[in-house]
């Protein structure tokens, strides 16, 4: 069976998050700050596929306006 790496990539950032919301819960308060920039990176990488997909549309749908101004 072969492994698509998309699907094991969509799912880094998520638990990216996770492990920071573990580690802030359960951690010592000296050793929390540790687990911010985890977390903080998860966000930015669910963010920028968020609006690199809506960019991505808006581009779709601008190409298949002009074809259908040019009929």
């Amino acid at each position: 069976m072969k492994i698509n790496k998309r699907s094991i990539l969509s799912l880094v950032a998520p638990f990216m998050i996770l492990i920071s919301g573990i580690g802030l819960i359960f951690r010592d308060n000296s050793r929390k700050i540790f687990y911010l920039p985890i977390g903080c990176m998860g966000i930015v990488i669910i963010f920028e596929r968020v609006i690199s997909r809506q960019l991505d549309r808006k581009n779709i749908l601008k190409k298949i306006k002009s074809y259908q101004k040019v009929k």
